[in-house]
């Protein structure tokens, strides 16, 4: 029976930070997974660095995908997507990190709930990727209506189970918050989002500008709220409130 966890990455300028995640992902107690990396049109030498990680360590579970030009990260994980080999579908993004037990643990909760969407809890990090402390708890359970309102959900927690969920149901919109646009694509099906409340991922975040980051978010969920989902002016504020206190709860 394939148990086969197939993690996609899509890499873009990552040379600085993928061989640390590569890393976290070999170093997983849960040992049947692949690592998909899809190098999209980098200006760096990601794709470099990824192969020399991978003849020094003999790892015949990464494999690398190239883009020859930029396609987006909804683009390249859609094409990690049509290559993955497993049941399970997990992601990592570039520059984030697991603790060593995440894929047994989401697996193990996954098959006690029977579950075909599964996240976890994470933390903040700094650049150096070491946690802050601030830990982000998440609700055991989200329907759709209940995500509108928590984006809790975070990409490198994420696992699909494709024996549950057909995977052509799994590509991601090509839009801006593909991978939230992706998690309502789901949960708008009838599916819900289960919640593993524990501290398993590390979401580092380079420094950047703040202020430029949270007009973005703002345009970014207005923009799903009323043209990827459909929903009229009153009821995209009505789900905006929630998730403007909940972005702000989770950083402070």
């Amino acid at each position: 029976m394939n148990e086969t966890v197939s993690i996609i990455v899509p890499v873009y300028n990552a040379e600085k930070y993928i061989v640390e995640t590569m890393e976290h992902v070999v170093a997983q107690t849960y040992e049947d997974w692949e690592m998909l990396l899809v190098v999209d049109g980098c200006g760096d030498d990601s794709a470099q660095v990824i192969r020399e990680y991978q003849k020094s360590r003999g790892e015949g579970r990464l494999r690398v995908l190239v883009n020859e030009e930029n396609k987006g990260a909804a683009r390249s994980r859609n094409r990690g997507l049509l290559e993955a080999g497993g049941r399970y579908i997990a992601y990592v993004d570039a520059d984030d990190l697991w603790r060593p037990e995440k894929l047994d643990r989401q697996l193990q909760y996954m098959r006690e709930k029977q579950a075909a969407f599964v996240f976890t809890g994470y933390e903040f990090a700094d650049e150096e990727g070491v946690g802050t402390g601030k830990v982000v708890h998440v609700p055991s359970r989200l329907t759709y209506r209940e995500a509108l309102k928590n984006t809790t959900i975070f990409t490198s927690t994420v696992m699909f189970d494709t024996q549950r969920i057909p995977r052509e149901m799994l590509e991601m919109p090509e839009i801006k918050s593909e991978d939230t646009a992706l998690w309502w694509k789901v949960l708008r099906q009838g599916h819900t989002a289960w919640g593993l409340d524990q501290n398993l991922v590390l979401y580092r975040r380079p420094r950047q500008s703040l202020s430029s980051n949270k007009l973005e978010a703002v345009r970014r969920i207005w923009n799903l709220y009323r043209k990827a989902e459909g929903l009229s002016v009153l009821y995209s504020l009505y789900n905006f409130c929630f998730w403007a206190w909940r972005a702000v709860m989770r950083r402070i």
